[in-house]
């Protein structure tokens, strides 16, 4: 290994510890424990609180325009401009910007069908202190600040040591090590945001980003300690997170091996062919001096400051006018029809039989919450609380509402919304599969715990 400048290694460690500390390392603010990333979103989200919806709904108005007027400028065949990166999409994103700015209007200004724009629907998502608002303000902190965590050698660190565990158990990288955890320990949406800029940057195969979008982006322990409570159950919290990591892990395991993600091109961005030739070691060196090696390499290539600020802000724009306008029409369409139609009953008749075949008592109540957390993932257990009694089943619901992972409301927003090549229909096979599959390990852990 050869010699480095101490410039250089303070380049290495010194963003690395912070971004570990910001992403990853919950620390307790007042009765709750939250990633300090998750923190700042919070206290700048409740300033700005009163502003939010309208500044949203500006922000998601231009992304449609702007796609609307780029829709009908030719792709330039030079290096495209930002506002071009930004705007120029495909007539379905166009169409599904037009209907999140749309939403965000009715929604705002309280014009149009009720069931568009009342507390449990859009309002829900553009609330002061709802989603969409508050995706805004994490979004400026983690698109900010990603780069200590992407750029300084981290990832290139860890990946070079893990990817003797990663690879032939979950089929991905080292480097997507940090990315479950940003999401397991910090929140979600860092975990798909990580993910997609790991993809565009072509480090991550289509295959790779589609399995780490979809299995590693569970809810933060925060937002799972909520579940819990939620059906009365919080002195149960340890073997209820206990089940969620569990039965994650199996998951993990099995997804990748099965359709879609299977499926998936083992391909990266730019159409080049994994071949693994990258994740050999040279010859005398073992996975930490290597993984040493890359982290500090990169490190040195890093050192513009303004650069990386422009970089960020470059990702800020980036998650505002990408996501948001998804987030706020896949979401708000998909909890308008679980507020106001039995779709989601109707869907969740043939769990009834596998219920009862478990042993969960009131398998006839608790078979619509199987479905409705597509929708968004608190809804199963707003639904069980007061209606079921059976400690069993809550514990179950309860559950297996963490484990599903894809919910439009969020996470399968926010995918979609990206450049992973995941599409809805992927998103629909994979719920139903992660909640089949999980169902009988949850259930048994129940019948065991009561």
């Amino acid at each position: 290994m050869k010699k480095h400048q101490v410039s250089t290694w303070l380049y290495f460690l010194i963003p690395s510890i912070l971004g570990i500390g910001l992403f990853m390392i919950p620390f307790k603010f007042g009765e709750e424990w939250k990633v300090p990333i998750a923190k700042f979103a919070d206290i700048l989200s409740g300033w700005l609180e009163p502003a939010m919806p309208m500044a949203a709904m500006i922000i998601i108005i231009i992304a449609a325009l702007g796609s609307l007027l780029y829709a009908f400028v030719p792709r330039s065949s030079s290096k495209p401009s930002l506002a071009e990166s930004l705007f120029k999409v495909t007539p379905f994103w166009v169409v599904t910007r037009i209907l999140g700015a749309v939403f965000a209007i009715m929604v705002t200004f309280q014009i149009g069908p009720e069931a568009v724009w009342n507390e449990n629907t859009g309002g829900l998502l553009l609330a002061p202190d709802g989603l969409v608002s508050f995706l805004f303000t994490i979004f400026l902190f983690a698109g900010l600040l990603l780069p200590l965590l992407l750029n300084f050698g981290l990832l290139e660190f860890f990946g070079t040591m893990m990817v003797k565990v990663m690879r032939p158990l979950f089929k991905l990288p080292g480097r997507s090590s940090i990315d479950a955890l940003a999401s397991w320990i910090g929140d979600g949406t860092i975990g798909v945001l990580l993910t997609s800029k790991q993809y565009e940057e072509g480090h991550y195969t289509q295959r790779e980003a589609a399995i780490i979008a979809t299995t590693f982006s569970v809810v933060s322990i925060t937002f799972s300690l909520v579940i819990i409570d939620t059906v009365g159950m919080s002195n149960y919290f340890l073997p209820f997170y206990g089940t969620v990591l569990l039965t994650g892990v199996i998951l993990a395991l099995i997804m990748p091996r099965i359709y879609p993600l299977r499926g998936k091109k083992n391909e990266f961005i730019d159409g080049r062919e994994f071949t693994g030739e990258e994740e050999k070691l040279p010859e005398g060196y073992n996975v930490f001096n290597h993984g040493l090696e890359n982290a500090l390499n990169t490190a040195n290539k890093n050192r513009s400051v303004g650069k990386i600020f422009t970089d960020g802000m470059r990702n800020v724009l980036d998650m505002w006018i990408g996501v948001a306008p998804v987030v706020m029409a896949f979401g708000t369409v998909a909890l308008v029809l679980a507020e106001y139609t039995g779709i989601f009953t109707f869907l969740g008749k043939p769990f009834e039989p596998i219920l009862s075949l478990l042993g969960i008592p009131e398998a006839a109540e608790a078979a619509q919450t199987m479905v409705v957390g597509f929708a968004d993932m608190f809804l199963p257990v707003i639904l069980a609380d007061g209606v079921i009694t059976s400690q069993i089943t809550l514990f179950t619901i309860a559950t297996i509402s963490v484990v599903q992972l894809i919910y439009m409301s969020e996470v399968g927003g926010l995918i979609l919304g990206t450049k992973i090549p995941i599409n809805i229909l992927d998103l629909i096979v994979i719920f139903l599969l992660r909640t089949l599959i999980a169902l009988p390990i949850v259930a048994g852990v129940a019948h065991l715990l009561f």
